[in-house]
């Protein structure tokens, strides 16, 4: 057993499962963290040569050199690049001057022979060695006038001389050959000119050879001037159309924006880790600093662990490989639902959470965190307790600035867009502030309706006087209903006193006494003054028995009215295990004054006893305002006796065992009570018998005078 009288098992078995929850959302998100498919694939299992099935945009803006268009403009410039020739060889054009000296030396002398014939010189010309003449030519030389022979040798030189100081390459010597007939001077015939041709062109030969070295090495210089080429991509830009034929310089753009080959899984996976490690020990301190109901209730802390993995799932799943979804996507309707169902430090710090972990492997990252989380922080902020729907159009308000702010902060600042892409991302932070309420508001009242939970709004609708169960309450025991208005104002003030639900307790403590309703002249509030029935006249046990029913009575009315779990606890805790003190006595008097003939169990409520600040303020306020009632304290002393009285008689009798209250709260809810009873049982002024009060007008109390007034504040 620990202090409180509670086996520790229990407080055990209830850490426990908190823990094993944590564990298992922890595991739930390091998994859907590191998921590797979402509806638009991030990686796609693309070849060179394959055909795209769909348009494949840049996730993000980038800038990268790309391999492929470089290695291509380099070999486009080494290709280029013609062979290189070495210079042309002086020696070898003075070879062949000599070579067509020396035959025209050797025509010249069988021309200049007079001892022989024409046919003679003919056959002579024919038979030289180095010349390899037609006929007409051989015939034309050996009858040609000498001077015209000197003609045509000088020519024949200077042609030889001039076409062979040009740069003659094997590849262009035929072209050289076919060219030499426009080169002949045109004071020459036209047989002179054909002459000098074929003189010429056995000796037009090769002067310029090929350089493979060189040829290397101007290839190389060209490569190495081609600057590498870089491809820049904005966030959005198509990279592949559809029905594109994938090349290699697509498929390294591809690569190089994450589309085909992630990063190394390894350090995703201990980011991941490191992620999800932090936000449960961020958790767990939060929890052990701030100890709050829906840790406590385990139905809650699965809603708040299932609504967690569900929405940060769909934003891993839909958010992946898009430019405008990530903006459009609603995660603030995450921290407005939770907010609404748990309050607002819960949706703000679970807010912080699904913000970090959402963005979290995106490409856009460090815009969309701050886009996530502070639209949602300010979204609940401006939802505040939701006790109103009106709100909720505050929170879109909210949520649409904000996430417009962060727009122009994070994107208009570091990333190029024109007037459409500006629109496009505003509209967006537009769409999913709405999106967010509209998603929020339905599923808040679906999820408390069909799981039981309580929230502002649901409190606020069923807490109107006109309400079914109220308007019955109030029908069948009015008495009844006045006592608990005046038990909710001292249970309400108190709440707020030591920052307890104020809200939950008012509302609660409206219906903790509804199982009157069904009988309720057997209460002594709801009988006519002259006619108390005290129930002297009952069995003890019997009159135990049906006023312990009223709790009974009290569950079967809310189920059948659908009254919230949480609501219902009031009716069953309010009283918890108390004993029925004045039957009690009234049992152990009959029995001759032994209380070992009494069962006492018999006459105990059947509990359980309060497990929560609220419950137990209801407990503490219905026994002071009651006792109130009866004793009707005059002075501030017999107050404070009063409260402490009815306080230490509950925690005596074990009833604050299972509540999370303190010393210090318990003297705030002491201070409390005084403060509102003072202001309930403050003394009355006595109206003068006069004319007026036979009258049976009473005077207004701004018309009494002020001399009786001062008198009665002395009194």
């Amino acid at each position: 057993m620990n202090k409180t009288g509670k086996p520790r098992s229990f407080a055990l078995k209830k850490k426990t499962l908190q823990f094993l929850v944590l564990i298992c959302v922890s595991i739930l998100a390091y998994l859907i963290l590191v998921q590797t498919w979402s509806l638009r694939d991030t990686t796609l299992p693309l070849a060179e040569g394959d055909v795209a099935q769909q348009d494949l945009q840049a996730p993000a803006s980038a800038q990268f050199v790309s391999d492929i268009l470089t290695e291509q403009a380099r070999s486009a410039a080494e290709r280029d690049v013609a062979p290189v020739y070495i210079p042309p060889d002086p020696s070898i054009a003075r070879g062949q001057i000599e070579s067509l000296t020396s035959s025209m030396a050797a025509i010249t002398a069988i021309r200049s022979n007079a001892e022989w014939t024409l046919e003679d010189k003919q056959a002579a010309l024919s038979a030289l060695p180095e010349l390899s003449l037609q006929p007409v030519n051989i015939e034309l030389l050996a009858a040609m006038d000498p001077l015209r022979w000197d003609l045509v040798q000088a020519e024949a030189l200077t042609l030889l001389d001039r076409v062979m100081r040009g740069s003659l390459r094997t590849e262009s010597l035929d072209v050289v050959r076919d060219g030499l007939a426009g080169q002949v001077s045109y004071t020459l015939t036209e047989s002179e000119s054909q002459l000098v041709v074929e003189l010429l062109s056995p000796l037009v030969v090769t002067n310029s050879f090929y350089s493979p070295e060189l040829t290397d090495a101007a290839r190389q210089a060209a490569r190495n001037a081609v600057e590498p080429v870089i491809r820049s991509f904005v966030q959005g830009q198509t990279v592949v159309r559809r029905g594109q034929v994938i090349s290699a310089a697509d498929l390294e753009a591809l690569s190089k924006l994450g589309l085909i080959e992630p990063t190394n899984p390894l350090y995703n996976s201990l980011g991941a880790a490191a992620l999800v490690a932090l936000a449960a020990m961020f958790i767990t301190l939060y929890t052990i600093r701030r100890q709050s109901q829906s840790a406590n209730d385990l139905r809650s802390l699965l809603l708040l662990a299932f609504l967690f993995v569900v929405f940060l799932a769909a934003a891993q799943i839909a958010i992946p490989d898009r430019t405008v979804v990530p903006y459009l996507f609603p995660v603030p309707a995450f921290g407005l639902l939770v907010s609404a169902l748990f309050g607002m430090e819960r949706g703000m710090i679970l807010s912080l959470l699904m913000g970090l972990m959402a963005s979290y492997g995106m490409p856009d990252s460090l815009a969309l965190f701050p886009y996530y989380t502070l639209s949602s922080l300010f979204g609940v902020i401006a939802l505040g307790p939701a006790r109103q729907v009106k709100q909720f159009f505050y929170a879109v308000v909210a949520i649409s600035v904000s996430g417009m702010a962060v727009v122009a902060a994070y994107r208009l600042a570091f990333t190029e867009l024109d007037w459409i892409g500006i629109a496009t991302l505003l509209g967006a932070a537009a769409f999913m502030a709405v999106a967010s309420a509209s998603l929020a508001l339905p599923l808040h009242f679906l999820l408390a309706q069909f799981l039981g939970l309580t929230t502002p709004m649901q409190l606020l609708e069923i807490s109107r006087p006109d309400s079914p169960l109220l308007n019955y309450f109030l029908q069948r025991a009015p008495g009844t209903y006045q006592h608990s208005l005046q038990v909710a104002n001292l249970a309400e003030q108190a709440a707020e006193r030591i920052h307890a639900d104020a809200l939950l307790t008012r509302v609660g403590t409206l219906f903790h006494d509804i199982g009157k309703a069904n009988n309720p002249l057997f209460f002594v509030e709801n009988q006519p003054p002259n006619q108390i029935d005290s129930h002297d006249d009952m069995d003890p046990l019997e009159s135990a028995e049906a006023i312990i029913r009223h709790v009974t009575d009290g569950f079967v009315l809310a189920k059948k009215y659908r009254l919230p779990r949480r609501l219902q606890d009031f009716i069953g805790e309010h009283h918890g295990t108390l004993v029925t003190r004045y039957q009690y006595n009234r049992a152990v008097q009959a029995a001759g004054g032994d209380p070992s003939k009494v069962d006492e169990s018999r006459f105990r409520y059947p509990g359980p006893s309060p497990r929560s600040k609220e419950t137990a303020l209801l407990m503490f306020a219905d026994g002071v305002e009651a006792r109130a009632r009866a004793e009707r304290p005059a002075n501030d002393e017999e107050m404070y006796n009063l409260v402490r009285s009815v306080i230490e008689n509950r925690r005596r009798d074990g009833q604050l065992n299972d509540t999370p209250l303190t010393q210090r709260d318990l003297t705030a809810v002491t201070e409390s009570f005084v403060a509102t009873l003072r202001v309930t049982y403050h003394p009355r002024l006595e109206y003068p018998k006069d004319s007026a009060a036979q009258s049976k007008e009473p005077i207004p109390v701004g018309e009494i005078p002020t001399v009786r007034r001062k008198a009665a504040k002395r009194k």
